[in-house]
């Protein structure tokens, strides 16, 4: 299929994408075949089951291909696996991990995220063309047009991260980077400048704000997974951050975890997997919504029974390992691996070691036919099996992390103390946590906090990538936890500039677009 036909999918499809077959309470409507796109705007309540149609497609699969889930692949294989502080024995992946995709033009992988992204552009776009003709109250439908607002700016923000350059490489946002589709259209448009997709990204947020807070509506209490306010809020919190607007991102902070408590240590132990009290936005998971072996747990979680973690579990870095304090209750949830033996090549524990016997002991929902490594991590589990769980994309953590940041570069020492504190020592997972640093050593205090609290989460690679910072992965050898072919440099100039190129599948048929080396192999 070409990408005219995957664009026009995308504009148009809404019949076959957002009213979607769920199981549940979270969406019933009725069955794709028999729904057509007039059916979808004939009224408010059809135009809300296409949101939730919209939230179901973040947790689909695509492209024919068993690891391309939607926004879980996002943060496996784009934020997890190229970063430096996360550690599997995957020799294979090593393109990928290395980071040797971003130049081709022809890879899946670097397909991939164009492609997942605009199909939810265009179906938001789609909405927002059609619901002002829905039947209802404008009540309802200000709400689902600030919904829709807020998807397409979130999904513009991930693409702006993975296709645009970073900021500061970008001569203040004049240097090439996405097509800007905001009509349910497939005509051939040329790139706009990053500048111009900050600036989109930020008007559709200002709308969605507008929109939520003239429909006086939010979402049902037990929902977590479509946008509301605070979403909006997040989202610009976090594009502002991007963008290096360090008073928005501040101040668009602390709104959005307004109403969001940090969660309590127990909440913090308990697998990362069902909504509690900091979570803003996540994705459904239950047993009537799997994607089985194909789903970020199935990747990631511990006790999962799918053979991608119980053959190749995920692991910290021994440097970030190390850094953590005996105090800090994060510490707990990765495998010490103490003075017991491993294979010092891989980080492997033998079946009968006392590696093994402990980390069964300490987690005993590990599967009996899955293999222990020094380092693994305990901090995400599956609420069912193979890969069952409810998939985070915004929590107040990540919030608190955003304001020390701006406040760091706001020069707001005490401001950034004072968020790091309420952080880590106020909500109980270091009670003895201070912080008095100031000046670079406070910068390196706020990115090792945002590296130990997120980890796992997808965040790392697009934080180090706005950072400019170097990934040293070293190898056993040499003192660290990453086999030999993945315990490699990273310069921030590498690997062009970590930034993707604009897929052969768009440039191929979308003959407005020129130049920005997207002709590179």
């Amino acid at each position: 299929m070409n990408m005219k036909k995957y664009r026009n999918i995308a504009a148009f499809g809404m019949s076959a994408l957002l009213l979607c077959s769920c199981g549940g309470d979270w969406l019933d409507t009725a069955p794709t075949s028999t729904t057509g796109s007039s059916t979808v705007f004939e009224s408010t309540e059809n135009a809300a089951m296409a949101i939730n149609g919209l939230c179901k497609m973040m947790t689909r699969q695509y492209l024919g291909s068993q690891g391309f889930n939607g926004e879980g692949t996002i943060k496996m294989y784009y934020g997890n696996y190229p970063s430096e502080n996360f550690s599997v024995n995957l020799p294979g992946w090593s393109n990928t991990i290395n980071g040797r995709y971003l130049d081709n033009v022809t890879s899946t992988y670097d397909y991939y995220p164009w492609y997942y992204y605009y199909k939810l552009i265009g179906n938001a776009n789609t909405l927002l063309a059609n619901i002002d003709n829905a039947s209802g109250s404008q009540e309802d439908r200000d709400f689902i047009k600030a919904q829709a607002y807020t998807f397409r700016a979130y999904s513009y923000l991930m693409l702006a991260q993975l296709y645009g350059n970073r900021w500061t490489d970008s001569n203040e946002g004049t240097t090439d980077a996405l097509v800007l589709r905001t009509e349910p259209t497939n005509d051939d448009m040329p790139l706009s400048t990053l500048g111009q997709a900050y600036a989109l990204i930020y008007s559709d947020l200002d709308n969605a704000i507008r929109l939520y807070e003239s429909s006086g509506k939010d979402r049902d209490e037990n929902d977590n997974y479509s946008p509301n306010l605070n979403v909006a809020y997040a989202v610009y919190a976090r594009a502002a951050l991007t963008k290096q607007d360090y008073r928005l991102a501040r101040d668009y902070a602390i709104l959005a975890r307004e109403g969001y408590p940090l969660m309590s240590v127990s909440d913090y132990q308990a697998g990362f997997c069902t909504p509690n009290s900091e979570w803003i936005w996540s994705s459904y998971g239950a047993l009537d919504e799997t994607l089985y072996y194909y789903s970020y747990f199935a990747y990631i979680a511990y006790n999962s029974n799918a053979s991608a973690v119980r053959s190749y579990p995920k692991c910290i870095s021994k440097e970030l390992y190390d850094q953590i304090p005996a105090t800090d209750i994060r510490k707990e949830l990765f495998l010490d691996p103490q003075d017991d033996a491993y294979d010092s090549s891989t980080g492997r524990a033998d079946g009968d070691s006392d590696l093994d016997q402990r980390a069964r002991q300490a987690w005993p929902d590990l599967k009996s036919n899955a293999v222990v490594y020094a380092y693994m991590q305990f901090k995400i589990a599956a609420e069912d099996m193979p890969g069952v769980g409810h998939l985070n994309h915004f929590r107040s953590s990540e919030m608190y992390l955003i304001e020390a940041e701006a406040d760091y570069f706001l020069n707001d020492g005490d401001g950034a103390r004072e968020a790091l504190l309420a952080l880590t020592r106020d909500s109980g997972r270091d009670p003895e946590y201070t912080c008095t640093a100031t000046g670079t050593d406070l910068l390196n205090e706020i990115k090792k906090y945002r590296a130990i609290e997120l980890w796992g989460e997808g965040f790392e690679w697009f934080d180090l990538k706005r950072w400019g910072n170097t990934i040293e992965r070293k190898s056993f050898a040499d003192g660290g936890n990453f086999i030999t072919v993945l315990a490699v440099t990273i310069e921030p100039n590498d690997n062009n500039r970590w930034t993707w190129r604009v897929p052969r599948r768009e440039t191929d048929y979308n003959h407005a677009i020129t130049g920005n080396g997207v002709d590179s192999e």
